[in-house]
């Protein structure tokens, strides 16, 4: 692995060591957010460059998705060296400048910590392959001998989150686990070596100056010591919680990694974790926000949620009653990399567009951080791409019948009328972008006070400014039918109408709305904020 070097002369001044409690995060997906050097693949140098944007914006704090050397087997998740960059994406000296320019912007970075697995070019991998059946170097990882009489069954049932079984068998005839790809096998963290190891990667980057991280599968590090069969389940998708008979994720000694992780933060003041927690029930999720645990999880609830009066606030109300009893504070997100756009989900078009402008104002109002996908503030959708294009590896895992996570994963459009909409100097781009996609470019929506970028822009800064934002509970206050309505203790009262009809506006004034008010009635599929 490469050598430890020192950190960016450069570093952000920390203030508030609890800055991340009501942060605005912003999901960088490294691939499709800004291509710095004209290959049609995004970069550490793109984001250098979009840098003005994020800061005119408003958000706090930057998620960078990974980008360590990697054969990209899922695009950056499959690891290969967790010290390093991978040369697609820039190298060190790229990075730490980054860093150091977002730092004066006062923008905090994050990036991605990968621990339930390596790449299988991983030197370790490599190296438990070669030692054989029983060696420290398999030790590392999940081995085990096969079943039936010559072995040649998986040693259990469990599927694959990709499609297929999670076993793979090597030349010798033990199999390793892999709850994701072949390409990813899990790591064994019973193996003292490998929690060493996590903890050295952390460093690493916390000496270069970085603000903390996300971490991927953070319910998944810990398997039951026996690996006995799981429950069959019908329906195995995309890191879907499926409760106490998938053994595969939320064993309880997964605790134990999180208290070595924050271990290591609290040695770094100002620095944080958020956990990729896809755990559905309220009181198991709570357990990772212990004292000693993980600062933020996300709480999937509004993502997976319809649109829909009553789920939207079983979502908010089930994700409040998670932290209620914890020292985190509730952690909102409406889109990422692995799920389908929200303007997408909420029915397209206008229509989706409409409803995702209401949705930002839920989200935005809400007590606790918030985590934003690039894109987002462009009202982005996803993209039906064609077959032949596609690069997720659920799409050939499946049999080609689950077109995996690419649809929302299409780089950002820029500038321009046609293709690659100034993402790249290059036309051709990692995926296609679609004709037709001038109106949607942040620099049209920069000159227009009624797109959706100007209404992000409007929303930050009067989170960030407004004492009406104070507090971290909300009251329910009484709405119309079809409508949802709360209170922040500074006095900001948000209404969310999805009656199907005009709803009057409640007394106040109004601070912004996702659609026109005139007349004092907000339109259906519209939210408004008010100063009570």
């Amino acid at each position: 692995m490469s050598p430890v070097e020192g950190p960016p002369a450069a570093r952000f001044r920390r203030t508030d060591v609890d800055w991340w409690r009501d942060a605005v995060f912003y999901q960088v997906y490294i691939r499709s957010f800004a291509d710095g050097n004209g290959d049609g693949v995004g970069d550490l140098a793109g984001i250098r460059a979009r840098l003005p944007h994020l800061a005119t914006l408003g958000v706090d704090a930057l998620w960078i998705t990974p980008f360590y050397p990697s054969p990209m087997a899922d695009h950056g998740y499959d690891v290969a060296d967790p010290r390093d960059v991978e040369p697609v994406f820039g190298d060190l000296a790229e990075f730490d400048a980054l860093l150091g320019e977002a730092h004066a912007l006062g923008i905090r970075v994050t990036v991605d910590l990968v621990p339930n697995h390596t790449s299988d070019r991983h030197a370790w991998f490599r190296a438990a392959l070669a030692a054989g059946p029983g060696s420290p170097e398999r030790a590392r990882y999940l081995f085990r001998d096969g079943r039936g009489p010559d072995g040649a069954e998986p040693p259990n049932n469990w599927p694959s989150v990709f499609g297929g079984p999670a076993w793979t068998r090597v030349d010798d005839g033990q199999w390793y686990l892999h709850v994701f790809a072949p390409e990813q096998p899990d790591l064994d963290f019973t193996s003292p070596e490998v929690l060493a190891d996590l903890e050295t990667t952390m460093r690493f980057w916390l000496d270069r100056g970085v603000d903390g991280f996300r971490i991927d599968v953070a319910h998944g590090m810990a398997k039951p010591a026996d690996l006995p069969d799981m429950e069959p389940m019908e329906d195995t998708g995309l890191l879907d919680d499926h409760g106490p008979g998938d053994h595969r994720f939320d064993n309880d000694e997964v605790h134990d990694v999180h208290r070595r992780v924050r271990a290591v933060l609290d040695r770094y003041p100002g620095t944080m974790a958020v956990g990729e927690v896809w755990v559905s029930d309220d009181d198991r999720l709570a357990q990772y926000l212990r004292p000693d645990e993980l600062q933020l999880a996300f709480n999937f609830k509004l993502l997976t949620a319809g649109w829909d009066v009553e789920e939207l606030r079983d979502a908010v109300v089930h994700s409040l009653a998670t932290v209620a009893g914890t020292p985190a504070p509730a952690c909102w997100v409406l889109s990422n990399h692995d799920r389908p756009r929200h303007v997408t989900r909420y029915g397209g078009g206008e229509q989706g567009t409409r409803r995702a402008r209401a949705a930002a104002l839920l989200q935005l109002a809400l007590p606790g951080a918030a985590y934003l996908y690039n894109g987002d503030e462009l009202g982005m959708p996803d993209v039906d791409l064609p077959d032949e294009v596609l690069q997720d590896p659920i799409w050939e895992r499946s049999g080609r019948t689950e077109r995996g996570r690419d649809a929302c994963r299409v780089p950002v459009p820029w500038s321009g009328t046609e293709p690659s909409y100034g993402f790249s100097a290059s036309a051709g781009t990692w995926l296609p972008m679609p004709e037709g996609w001038g109106p949607l470019t942040a620099e049209v929506q920069a000159g227009d006070p009624g797109s959706v970028l100007s209404l992000y822009r409007a929303a930050l800064a009067l989170r960030r400014t407004s004492p009406a934002f104070a507090g971290e509970g909300l009251d329910w206050v009484p709405a119309p039918g079809g409508c949802l309505a709360f209170r922040r203790p500074g006095g900001l009262v948000c209404l969310l109408n999805l009656s199907g009809a005009p709803v009057p506006l409640p007394e106040g004034r109004v601070l912004l709305a996702s659609a026109g008010t005139s007349g004092g009635a907000l339109p259906s599929d519209a939210a408004v904020w008010l100063q009570a």
